[in-house]
């Protein structure tokens, strides 16, 4: 994409609501405008991931459209993706390598922008073998970057440049942990917010710190850690919001921002913000998600405290409802609004509460 310039694309994406929805969300955080949404039950077939009668109308609706990438909200192999490219002659983007792009343009702090280099090479180093296979086939030299390399000297490439930047995150890495260590030095509880993106954790995060950080509806405003002290119950702990999670992250990405994600697994406190204003629906998927990572990294369960944020937009009947579908009833939950600061204080006592800290 050029510098200022808002490219058109065309989407292809599942025939539902929330799965429309988030792609439509991702496209926009790229910066894309779409110019046509195909809706597909399925979107996982061998050759093209689509049907070929769907491609022959997707070749006719790209000539009359002539947008500048088609956007395909699905994993695609090296292969999949050539044999869309050849035949639609236009730039094919799979769901991960647009979340690459909007991270990319995301990146501010020197940390966050090593660990999206990580990512992007680990995504290139899985679909390496493949790429040269496709290279040395002569379906396409140069196909998407790799020249005449052979497989051995491409993925070692890759794997050197992986080591570099491993090594300068390890580095970021060693320096949280003595902030870490300096912060149980003074007595100070920690607190870290998770969440799905846009559910509000920058909003939240700024009315319990009184800070001004950007926040946005667009998805993954925040990508770097950023750590500030607030009050519960007039005991100072500090406060850290990190990068929001999304339906089908893979691995390999948690992995790559595992050196900012962490500070979730060594926090005292780890508040799940979700957007209650959601439909039920939405609501569960996106709880689901974020209860899958937070496992995968690890933090315990008897941490979380939940954030129901947006109540101001749902009844109190609504709102019951929701906390039945999530079962988390038994579970400490507090229904707030980050935009008016409605029960903010409830979620704080909660907070002191889960630290196990006690008044002096």
């Amino acid at each position: 994409m050029g510098d200022g310039i808002i490219d058109s694309a065309i989407l292809i994406t599942y025939d539902r609501r929330d799965a429309t929805d988030e792609a439509v969300a991702l496209c926009e955080a790229a910066g894309y405008t779409i110019s046509h949404i195909i809706k597909q039950k399925f979107l996982n077939r061998p050759k093209y991931g689509i049907s070929e009668d769907m491609l022959f109308k997707l070749k006719d609706l790209a000539n009359t459209l002539n947008p500048d990438v088609i956007i395909y909200d699905e994993v695609l192999r090296p292969s999949q993706n050539y044999n869309l490219a050849s035949r639609l002659h236009r730039n094919v983007l799979d769901r991960e390598t647009l979340i690459l792009e909007i991270f990319e343009r995301r990146a501010s702090s020197a940390e966050s922008r090593l660990q999206v280099k990580m990512a992007q090479m680990r995504y290139e180093s899985n679909r390496a073998r493949e790429k040269v296979r496709l290279a040395r086939a002569g379906e396409q030299p140069g196909f998407m970057g790799i020249g005449k390399f052979e497989v051995d000297v491409y993925y070692n490439d890759i794997q050197h440049r992986m080591n570099s930047v491993r090594h300068k995150l390890e580095k970021a890495g060693r320096q949280r942990r003595l902030h870490r260590q300096g912060r149980i030095r003074m007595g100070l509880k920690t607190v870290s917010l998770a969440g799905y993106t846009s559910a509000g954790k920058t909003t939240l995060f700024n009315i319990l710190t009184g800070e001004n950080n950007k926040s946005s509806d667009v998805l993954f405003t925040t990508l770097s850690t950023t750590t500030r002290r607030f009050y519960a119950n007039n005991e100072p702990f500090l406060l850290s919001d990190t990068v929001g999670f999304i339906s089908k992250l893979p691995a390999y990405m948690i992995d790559a921002f595992r050196s900012t994600l962490e500070e979730m697994i060594h926090a005292d406190v780890t508040i799940v913000v979700l957007d209650a204003g959601d439909t039920e629906v939405n609501l569960l998927r996106k709880y689901r998600s974020c209860m899958s990572t937070l496992n995968r990294l690890g933090v315990e369960g008897h941490r979380l405290v939940f954030a129901l944020n947006k109540s101001d937009t749902v009844t109190e009947s609504e709102m019951a409802s929701r906390v039945d579908r999530l079962n988390i009833q038994d579970k400490r939950w507090a229904a707030v609004s980050a935009l008016t600061g409605q029960d903010v204080e409830s979620l704080r006592e909660l907070i002191f509460a889960a630290a196990g800290t006690k008044s002096v």
